[in-house]
C-alpha cells in the first residue's frame, strides 16, 4: 500500500512509503535537508515499522519537539494502522 503523510514542526513537508505489511519500503520526503533525508530513506529501507520506530522516534531537531526521523517513525505507525484498518 502506498501512504502519504503530512509532517509537522519540520521542515519537510510530506514523506511517501510503501508499506506491505509491516515492511516499508520506497520512503520519500519532500522538503527537508535532501542528502541527509536521502540516506535515512535508504538505511531503513526494507525495516519493519518497529525497527524504524525504535531507532528514529523521540529524536529531535534543534529546538522543535520533533525531528524529520521522528515524523518518519510516526508515519509508518499511520501507514501501518492504516494497512491494518483496510
Amino acid at each position: 500500500m502506498h501512504f502519504d503523510y503530512k509532517t509537522e514542526n519540520t521542515c519537510s513537508q510530506m514523506i511517501s512509503l510503501d508499506i506491505d505489511g509491516d515492511i516499508v519500503t520506497n520512503i520519500s520526503f519532500i522538503g527537508g535537508c535532501n542528502g541527509n533525508l536521502k540516506a535515512i530513506s535508504r538505511l531503513v529501507d526494507g525495516w519493519t515499522v518497529e525497527q524504524i520506530q525504535s531507532k528514529l522516534e523521540g529524536n529531535i531537531c534543534g529546538r522543535r519537539p520533533t525531528s524529520c526521523a521522528d515524523q518518519l517513525a510516526k508515519a509508518v505507525k499511520a501507514a501501518y494502522e492504516a494497512e491494518q484498518a483496510q
